[in-house]
C-alpha cells in the first residue's frame, strides 16, 4: 500500500501563497491556499487503498479555515517538516514516511494542483506497487508537481537539487537517474504560482473549494 505524502503549509495570511499579492490581499491568498489544500487533501482521501500522510509547515491555529483543516487533517498520520531549504525538507519528509511505515512505496505531491483527482493520484500508487521504481509528474513552469519513489530514502538526492527554476524537473529526473531509477513520466499539470496560474486552474476546475476562492479577484 502506498503513503500518499502531502507536503504543506499552513495557510496564514501574509506567509502563504504571497506571489499572489497583488491582486490578492494577504488573507485572500491565504484562503486560496486554504482552498487548495482542502481540495487536495479530499482527493487524497477519495483515493482508495492509500495511506493518507502530511508533512506540515506553519502554525496551523492562526490559518485560515483553520478548524477545517484540524478535521481534515485528524484523518491522516501528520508530523511536521524538518530542515532548512525546500529540498531539505522534501528529502527528509520521505525518510520520515519511510521511518513511519517501513518497505512501503511513496508518492508525494503539494498543495498548489488542487486539480489533481483520485484517478491519477490511484494510477500513481498503483504503479509503484506495480514495480517502478520512480514517477515524475512535471509542471509547465518546469517545476513538477508529484515525485513517487518505491524506496522513499532515494529522496536523498533531492538536496543536491535547487528548487524553483525552470530546470527544477530536469534535474530531479538527472539526480534519480544519477542513482540508477528509471523514471516515468505522468502528466504536466499546472501549479499555483502567480495569479495566472490561479485563473487558469479555477477555469478548468470549477468545482471544490479552490474556483470560488479565486472567483472575483481578476477585475483587480
Amino acid at each position: 500500500m502506498t503513503c500518499l505524502l502531502v507536503v504543506a503549509k499552513a495557510p496564514v495570511a501574509g506567509l502563504a501563497k504571497t506571489r499572489l499579492t497583488p491582486p490578492a490581499t494577504p488573507v485572500e491568498a491565504a484562503e486560496i491556499a486554504a482552498a487548495s489544500l482542502l481540495d487536495t487533501l479530499d482527493a487524497v482521501f477519495a483515493t482508495r487503498g492509500v495511506v493518507p500522510v502530511v508533512a506540515l509547515t506553519g502554525d496551523l491555529s492562526a490559518a485560515r479555515r483553520s478548524a477545517e483543516l484540524a478535521g481534515a487533517l485528524a484523518r491522516c498520520t501528520v508530523f511536521a517538516q524538518r530542515g532548512e531549504g525546500f529540498a531539505e525538507r522534501l528529502a527528509t519528509a520521505h525518510a520520515d514516511v519511510a521511518e513511519r511505515f517501513p518497505g512501503r512505496p511513496v508518492f508525494q505531491i503539494g498543495m498548489d494542483t488542487p486539480q489533481v483527482d483520485p484517478e491519477l493520484l490511484g494510477s500513481a500508487a498503483a504503479a509503484l506497487e506495480s514495480g517502478a521504481e520512480g514517477l515524475l509528474g512535471r509542471a509547465f513552469d518546469g517545476g513538477w508537481w508529484g515525485l513517487g519513489l518505491r524506496d522513499p530514502l532515494l529522496a536523498g538526492v533531492l538536496r543536491s537539487v535547487p528548487m524553483s527554476r525552470a530546470d527544477t524537473a530536469d534535474r530531479t529526473a538527472a539526480a534519480l537517474a544519477g542513482v540508477g531509477v528509471r523514471v516515468r513520466e505522468l502528466p504536466v499539470l499546472s501549479d499555483v504560482d502567480t495569479m495566472d496560474d490561479a485563473l487558469r486552474v479555477a477555469a478548468e476546475y470549477p468545482s471544490g473549494r479552490f474556483a470560488p476562492a479565486v472567483e472575483g479577484l481578476a477585475v483587480r
